[in-house]
């Protein structure tokens, strides 16, 4: 798909880590970009960095109403036809650890926002998409992200990788589901990147994080992600389909 002014990105969990390396990518070759993240979030100095095709929607992804309301800004800007859902959390605990089960309230939290939030951004998006002009056959272009988390859940990774194991099963049918309206739909998996989620980890946990990944032996840059983001935009094939973008990693146990 061809990405002009008129072409509006709407990027979920936009103001850091892999959301902000893809807010700058699309904005760089050339589309609108609106970021969404929680007030307390950089998203508005980083918009006003971008300049005027860029702008910061305050939202939280669980909320219809805030969402709806980004997707206005969107759609103020041009045609949202990019729709990159970024945000997460990936709180850690045991089904059962030192302290007993894990709290219901912390895995439904998890799920909340990393699943049913991606699935409200995503069928928002998409219906404010349908009312597009094809453009090299698209309306549309949704990407979420799981993680290779959905394939090699980690010990204390019960929520995280339910969470994204459910984005994972939701990416064919989504696809499926919105082929008819040439609305694309894929998912970016990837395995240890540096981002803020990184952030509290020492050195030298990131270092043996690194030297696991076959290669290249170092963590994920956020760029690479948002590099993988212009490709599929950019490739009509690419539908209904996971990509797992972590060097060849295969997480073991702990």
């Amino acid at each position: 798909m061809q990405l002009s002014e008129n072409t509006v990105a709407l990027v979920t969990g936009g103001a850091s880590g892999l959301g902000e390396a893809t807010a700058r990518r699309l904005h760089e070759n050339g589309a609108s970009v609106v970021i969404v993240d929680l007030p307390t979030s950089r998203g508005e100095e980083l918009a006003r960095e971008l300049g005027e095709h860029a702008r910061f929607a305050a939202a939280d992804v669980r909320d219809e109403g805030q969402v709806a309301a980004a997707i206005g800004v969107a759609r103020e800007l041009g045609e949202l036809r990019i729709a990159v859902m970024c945000a997460g959390v990936a709180t850690p605990g045991r089904v059962v650890g030192k302290h007993g089960p894990l709290l219901l309230e912390t895995f439904k939290t998890v799920i909340d926002i990393n699943l049913i939030g991606t699935f409200n951004v995503m069928r928002l998006a998409a219906a404010a998409m349908v009312g597009n002009e094809p453009i090299d056959g698209d309306r549309g272009v949704i990407v979420m992200t799981a993680s290779i988390a959905a394939y090699d859940g980690q010990v204390g990774q019960a929520a995280y990788a339910s969470s994204k194991g459910a984005i994972v099963g939701l990416t064919l049918s989504a696809a499926r589901d919105l082929a008819d309206k040439a609305i694309r739909v894929v998912t970016i998996a990837p395995g240890t990147f540096a981002t803020p989620m990184m952030d509290g980890l020492p050195g030298e946990v990131k270092e043996h994080l690194a030297g696991q990944v076959p290669h290249p032996s170092r963590l994920g840059d956020p760029r690479d992600y948002a590099k993988l983001i212009a490709h599929i935009v950019d490739n009509a094939m690419l539908n209904g389909e996971v990509i797992r973008l972590d060097g060849a990693l295969r997480m073991p146990p702990r």
